[in-house]
């Protein structure tokens, strides 16, 4: 009962930072912008997701209530600048310059692409995978498309494939 108290405060923390945000971009762009609905649908390691067709921003709750300071501060923003971004430009690069842009000029945050949240407590399964500089934990979704040879995933650090650690 605590937990769903505060994840229903968290709730309106998120509204705030998503309406000054809001409010932000508009002034720096001088127009408005279309309001997104927000959920909290997501699962599994991801914080955040944009769906830019729906306008619509699914954000992850457990992480939320784990993270929330961080989570507010830097996953709000990051997806509103997805849709921003789709309703200025268009479809372009998720993570391209438009967003860079959007997330250092508009919103004063670092542009990053992944959060640094513990995903323990919503990743069910990972597997370890090698590079030549580190181990990555992938989730069993991706470890079941390598090992059916849909896919091959490479260190975004040092460029070499990963391979399953067993």
């Amino acid at each position: 009962m605590q937990q769903e108290t505060h994840l229903h405060h968290l709730k309106k923390e998120v509204q705030c930072k998503l309406h000054q945000s809001f409010q932000i971009a508009e002034t720096y762009f001088a127009r408005q912008f279309l309001i997104p609905n927000v959920n909290y649908k997501v699962r599994g390691a991801k914080a955040g997701v944009a769906y830019l067709q729906q306008n619509e921003i699914r954000l992850n709750p457990i992480l939320l209530l784990e993270n929330s300071e961080d989570f507010i501060r830097e996953v709000v923003p990051h997806e509103l600048a997805h849709l921003l971004v789709y309703q200025l430009f268009g479809r372009v690069k998720p993570h391209g310059q438009e967003w860079r842009n959007m997330m250092k000029n508009v919103f004063h945050l670092e542009p990053r692409v992944y959060h640094q949240f513990d995903t323990s407590n919503v990743v069910k399964s990972v597997f370890p995978y090698e590079c030549r500089c580190k181990v990555h934990y992938l989730t069993i979704r991706r470890h079941n498309n390598i090992q059916n040879g849909k896919i091959i995933y490479f260190c975004k650090e040092c460029k070499i494939q990963l391979k399953f650690k067993a």
